[in-house]
């Protein structure tokens, strides 16, 4: 009777240790489970959330750029023309050798159309800054002959007033709520009214039919560039109803250095005194 006891109570005991056994472990707590773990883990959700392009550490690095390669640009373009415009010898051969006008024509017309239809060069380092680097020297060669044919004093006033002027918009352009951005239809039709103007003028001005024709069209050229460089300024920004991509900082300079010049040139027609 003692040892059947004795074999119930060993079999009991066995039993129960037997089925601690088997029984599953318990789940490790999450310090456990990430105790072991140097770097933090992000799922996918996360990673779209922390790495948008409307971050706003993003946009700054990408507006500090474009105005970086842009004041690269303007101060190749200032040297060009103070070169053409202040030394006699180089004003003489480009004036007496307009072939090189033509070619550099060309050279922008051919880059512009690259950098502005294919999305492809202006987006691969080295290319899309090898591609605006000649956009600009031709670009410049071009303005510089112009500003050869006006007075030397004529030249830095048309300067200050450009500087004065793009100052303002660009100020104007970041401090205000007014969205310039959603107006795009009224200046596509203010530029084909200008493009079809110019059309008429190219026919009109070699009779002198009317001598102060010329002065209205670069008036309101001036006012059409001026508008797309607040334009051009509030896509980079980011807030309003259309926006440019971060990765498009060679098409954003491209254009606000397009307007800047275009603005120059327009001066120099309203306010230049041309040399005799």
């Amino acid at each position: 009777m003692t040892q059947g006891k004795l074999f119930l109570a060993d079999k009991t005991a066995n039993g129960s240790s037997s089925g601690q056994a088997l029984a599953a472990p318990a789940p490790p707590s999450y310090e456990e489970a990430t105790a072991s773990t140097s770097a933090p883990c992000y799922n996918d959700v996360e990673m779209l959330t922390e790495f948008t392009w409307d971050d706003r550490n993003i946009r700054r690095i990408f507006i500090r750029k474009v105005y970086a390669v842009l004041m690269i640009q303007l101060l190749v373009t200032l040297a060009i023309v103070a070169l053409f415009t202040f030394c006699d010898p180089v004003k003489d051969y480009i004036q007496s050798n307009p072939g090189w006008y033509w070619a550099s024509y060309a050279v922008f017309f051919v880059t512009y159309l690259t950098l502005s239809c294919c999305s492809a060069p202006r987006r691969h380092f080295p290319w899309n800054l090898i591609l605006l680097a000649i956009f600009t020297l031709s670009l410049s060669y071009m303005t510089g002959m112009l500003s050869s044919f006006y007075n030397t004093k004529s030249v830095v006033m048309c300067l200050g007033i450009t500087a004065a002027v793009c100052l303002v918009v660009t100020v104007f352009s970041f401090q205000t709520k007014f969205d310039v951005t959603s107006y795009q239809g009224v200046l596509f039709v203010f530029c084909m009214v200008m493009f079809i103007s110019g059309l008429v003028l190219a026919l009109v001005l070699p009779f002198q039919y009317v001598p102060w024709l010329d002065t209205v069209y670069a008036v309101l050229g001036a006012i059409l560039f001026t508008m797309f460089l607040a334009f051009d300024t509030q896509l980079i920004m980011g807030n309003k109803r259309y926006t440019i991509s971060p990765e498009e900082y060679v098409f954003a300079t491209l254009n606000i250095y397009l307007d800047i010049i275009y603005i120059f040139s327009f001066f120099l027609q309203i306010f230049g005194t041309k040399q005799e």
